[in-house]
Order: structure tokens, then sequence, then C-alpha cells
């Protein structure tokens, strides 16, 4: 009997052991959602008008990357300063880029046209967007730099001055 209480407990401690090493890695991991200064995931989406966009078509133009929902009363009430932000700011430069969290391509173009707005919309409907760049609560907008990198993260409803200061930041206009 004492044998076979002693490969028990060896079995418990190395099961204790193996959880326990797991929990110090992970807690040890390298988050891989991009954070300020880090490149953002080159991920391809479909637009509402059906054309497959690669976020590195991007490149040297800043961005405004904001993750939405058309359920998210936040998101609904910054979409007028999002689309002035694109009008105002395409000049320079600028793209305003709208990434639906999970909705179809027919609830988005709805929903643009209630909002009124026209600006880069694309759809996330398996949300691998969501999850690679770890957005939690929406709405949620990342501020890239011409090189791909991200200046600054925005959680919640921005207001135009907000939108413009963040650009003016990474523009120095």
């Amino acid at each position: 009997m004492g044998k076979r209480n002693k490969t028990v407990q060896i079995i418990i401690l190395a099961v204790i052991l193996l959880l326990g090493g797991f929990a110090v890695s992970s807690a040890f991991k390298k988050s891989e959602t991009p954070k300020t200064g880090d490149a953002i995931p080159n991920l391809t989406l479909q637009s509402v008008q059906g054309e497959l966009v690669q976020l590195s078509d991007y490149r040297d133009k800043t961005v405004v990357l904001n993750f939405w929902g058309s359920w998210c009363e936040p998101c609904e009430r910054e979409m007028p300063a999002l689309q002035s932000t694109a009008d105002d700011w395409k000049e320079r430069g600028v793209e305003v880029v709208g990434v639906n969290a999970g909705e179809d391509a027919l609830v988005v173009e709805n929903y643009m046209k209630k909002v009124n707005v026209g600006f880069t919309m694309l759809l996330d409907q398996k949300r691998k967007a969501i999850k690679a760049f770890g957005i939690g609560p929406m709405p949620t907008t990342f501020f890239i730099k011409p090189n791909g990198k991200v200046h600054a993260i925005h959680v919640g409803e921005l207001s135009r001055d907000q939108l413009n200061a963040y650009l003016q930041q990474i523009t120095g206009t």
C-alpha cells in the first residue's frame, strides 16, 4: 500500500509542476497584440464593396483605424467626427478606415447610409482583426504612423478635437 501511495504522490507532484510551469511561462509570454510603438499586423480584410484590402496597402499614410459595431452607441456618436476627419485630412495623406466587428456587409452598408459616412469600411466577420489587435471595449481607435507603427491607441469615443490632436502629433502640423 505504501508503494501505491508514493506513486500517486509522484503523479500529483508531476501534474502540479507541469501546471505551475505552464502558468509561469504564460505570465512571461510576450503579448502579440500591438502596443504603442509596435508595427501593426498585416491582415487582409474585405471591404464593404467586396474588395480584399491588406492593411499594408496603407503604408506611407497616416491611418486612423477605428474598430466599431452597429450596436455600439459611442461608436455611432463618433461617426460624424470620423467622417469630418476623413474629409479634412485626406489631402494630407491621412486615411480613416473603419473595421466592423463581426457583422455582414448588408448590415454595415445600411448603417453607413443611416449615419452618413463614406470612408473606407472593412469587415471583420470572423473577428480575426479584433483578436490580432486585442480589441476589448468599443470603439477602439489605433493611430498609425506612415511607417506602419502604432502612435497611439484610444479606447472609447473620440471627439473631433481629440482626433485632430492625435493627427497633429503624428503629422507635426
